[in-house]
């Protein structure tokens, strides 16, 4: 068999590696969210091992048949697991700080879904919540 992998392809497979082995380095078991950066030049920094579903897909809340927190609960039940497949393509965005004061302009989009996360006070750098815009997987 031969496979073809496009540049992107190999990206994601080293990505993934290099996901795999920070979380094996720290005997991670179950869910882990992974955060990486990619830094000029090509470099792959971790950021961050977060023992649970992470904020970076919260866009599967969204744009999934089944979110990654629906999957986790199921799997910690022991019930089936759902479909992953996406039905819309995802950009997510975080609303930090005043970010958030533009909700009713985010809300005018109707391809936009937010989520605030109830925090009384925005101060800057402090993630507020975060608005999902959504387009149909074709």
């Amino acid at each position: 068999m031969v496979l073809l992998l496009t540049e992107r392809d190999v990206k994601s497979l080293l990505t993934m590696e290099i996901a795999l082995e920070a979380v094996e380095a720290v005997d991670g078991l179950g869910v882990t969210g992974v955060e990486l950066f990619a830094l000029a030049g090509g470099a792959v920094l971790v950021n961050e091992l977060a023992p649970r579903p992470h904020n970076s897909g919260h866009w599967t809340m969204d744009a999934c048949v089944t979110s990654q927190f629906e999957q986790f609960v199921r799997a910690v039940c022991g019930l089936p697991l759902g479909s992953t497949a996406r039905h819309s393509e995802a950009l997510m965005k975080n609303l930090i700080g005043d970010d958030v004061k533009a909700w009713r302009e985010i809300l005018s989009d109707a391809d936009a879904k937010l989520h605030l996360y109830g925090k009384a006070e925005a101060r800057p750098g402090r993630k507020m919540g975060h608005v999902t815009r959504l387009k149909p997987v074709r």
